[in-house]
């Protein structure tokens, strides 16, 4: 459905996105990740036909985004950072009218309108002025006019900025909602809105795109290991040689934790492979110890730990 090819955008000496590659399946979720400034919103711009790109190409539906701008915009629906609304129009009257101009027919526009209105749950809203919603409310209007002409692609930059937790999970649960019947862009530097909603990852920074898989792929292959958190009381020095010995385990980090003296509690982290599970043996060698285990936690590697893997990564290669 999406196609994005070398995609370059410069700006007199300063490269905003450099040679970007993805796609987006039909009827599938895309994260675009990237930290603030990496050039999410630079890469929805060009394919929303905003701005051209410098070099490379983009399709959206089969039509290249900038030798057919026209057809692209009929086939997308595209919510930007701020959304797009007139404050002074009530949610009907703004949605009849953003059919209008996205080129709904009189004889269809008013079934659209209703079914944008009830998919995003505004029907208590719809003679309401838009200047008189909250925030949530906005946004949901918001992904209401991006939707209200059915079309094929759904591009969101930043769709629930500035919500509370309450508005993040319905906008988060509206967004699920659309797969399947649109293909969907969500551009955001929110780990958990992609890890919640997402279907795949693409990974931006300083322009580049770092990694592309599924959240459980990346977590798995990029990672590549988890590890056990145990509190444990007594002498920790001795097990720790022994706890390395264990197959699996490739490294043991300890220190104290004690609030009183004498109390002689420690934390320790056992870094472990993720295929392997030495947990059995980890528990074992401990209580064989003599040593008193208070607590035992699975610890598994996270997309943010992947995330800030990878931004790392490539910042150190380009400071070289």
């Amino acid at each position: 459905m999406i196609e994005v090819q070398h995609l370059s955008k410069i700006y007199g000496s300063t490269a905003a996105i450099q040679d970007v590659d993805f796609s987006v399946e039909s009827g599938e979720i895309l994260g675009f990740l990237g930290p603030n400034g990496a050039g999410k919103t630079t890469t929805m711009r060009i394919l929303s036909g905003y701005i051209p790109a410098t070099s490379g190409t983009a399709k959206i539906a089969g039509y290249d985004v900038h030798e057919q701008s026209m057809e692209v915009r009929k086939r997308i629906g595209y919510l930007p950072e701020n959304p797009p609304l007139y404050p002074e129009m009530t949610v009907e009257g703004f949605l009849m009218f953003v059919a209008r101009i996205k080129g709904v027919k009189s004889n269809n526009r008013v079934s659209r309108v209703n079914w944008s209105i009830e998919r995003c749950q505004l029907e208590d809203k719809r003679k309401v002025l838009i200047r008189k919603l909250s925030k949530g409310y906005k946004q949901r209007v918001g992904i209401a006019q991006a939707i209200v002409h059915d079309p094929p692609a759904i591009i969101l930059d930043e769709p629930t900025v500035g919500l509370d937790p309450k508005q993040i999970t319905e906008v988060r649960y509206l967004i699920k909602s659309l797969a399947g019947e649109h293909t969907i862009i969500l551009s955001t530097h929110i780990l958990p809105e992609v890890s919640m909603t997402c279907d795949r990852v693409a990974i931006i920074n300083q322009g580049k795109i770092v990694a592309t898989d599924t959240p459980d792929k990346l977590m798995s292959q990029l990672t590549g290991t988890g590890g056990y958190e145990l509190e444990i009381k007594g002498d920790i020095e001795p097990i720790k040689p022994l706890l390395r010995e264990i197959k699996g385990v490739s490294k043991v980090e300890g220190k104290s934790i004690s609030e009183k003296e004498n109390d002689d509690l420690h934390l320790i982290r056992v870094t472990a492979e993720l295929d392997l599970e030495p947990g059995q043996a980890i528990a074992t060698l401990i209580v064989n110890q003599g040593l008193g285990l208070y607590e035992m936690r699975r610890i598994r590697p996270t997309l943010e730990d992947v995330f800030l893997d990878l931004i790392t990564e490539e910042s150190q290669i380009t400071d070289q």
